[in-house]
C-alpha cells in the first residue's frame, strides 16, 4: 500500500476527530478540559467543508456563518457528512491562535499566531528580527502542542470503551442542534 493509498483510508479518523472536537468544544462553552494542561479554549468559526460520499462519487460542501450559525454543518453532520475542514479558534494562558485545519492529513492553513511584539520595534537590528523569529517558531510549537493533545484526548477515548459512550452524546448533540 503506498501513501496516498493510506492516508485515504485512515482520513476518517481526521474527520471523527473534527466533529469530537467540535462536539467537545460545544459541551461546556468553548472550553475543553484536556488533561494535564486544564481548560483550552475551543470555538469553531466562520467556514467549515463538510465532505460526503467516497472517491469519485464525493462531494464538498462548504459551509460559512458566525459560529452560532454553523448549524447548516451541524445539520450535515446527521446526515452522514464529515468534516474534512474547519476554521478554529484556540486560546490557552494569555494567547489565542487561529488555524484552518484540515482533517485528511493535519495540515494547518490560515495560522495567525498571537501578535507579542510592539510594532515600533520591528526591524530595528538582526538581534530583534531574530528574537521575533524564535519567537514566532515557539508560538508555533504552542499551537501544534495544543492540537497534538487535544488529538492525544481524542485517541485515548476512542480506542477505549468510553468511545460508545461518546457516540451517544455526540449523536444527541447533533440532534439537538438540528431543532434550534
Amino acid at each position: 500500500m503506498d501513501l496516498v493509498d493510506l492516508i485515504q483510508e485512515k482520513r476518517f479518523l481526521g474527520q471523527e476527530f473534527l466533529a469530537w472536537l467540535w462536539f467537545k468544544s460545544e459541551e461546556r462553552g468553548g472550553s475543553v478540559d484536556v488533561p494535564g494542561r486544564g481548560d483550552v479554549l475551543v470555538i469553531f468559526e466562520k467556514h467549515m467543508l463538510l465532505e460526503y460520499g467516497e472517491g469519485e462519487a464525493s462531494e464538498k460542501v462548504i459551509c460559512r456563518g458566525l459560529q452560532t450559525e454553523l448549524r447548516e454543518a451541524r445539520a450535515g453532520l446527521g446526515l452522514a457528512k464529515k468534516p474534512e475542514q474547519a476554521r478554529i479558534r484556540l486560546g490557552y494562558g494569555e494567547y489565542e491562535f487561529g488555524v484552518t485545519l484540515s482533517a485528511a492529513i493535519f495540515e494547518f492553513r490560515n495560522i495567525r499566531l498571537p501578535k507579542t511584539v510592539d510594532s515600533a520595534d520591528e526591524g530595528k537590528d538582526a538581534e530583534s528580527t531574530e528574537g521575533r523569529i524564535l519567537e514566532r517558531i515557539a508560538l508555533f510549537e504552542q499551537l501544534t502542542g495544543l492540537i497534538g493533545d487535544l488529538f492525544r484526548m481524542f485517541i485515548k477515548i476512542r480506542a477505549s470503551n468510553l468511545w460508545n459512550e461518546e457516540l451517544v452524546k455526540i449523536r444527541a448533540w447533533i440532534e439537538s442542534g438540528t431543532h434550534q
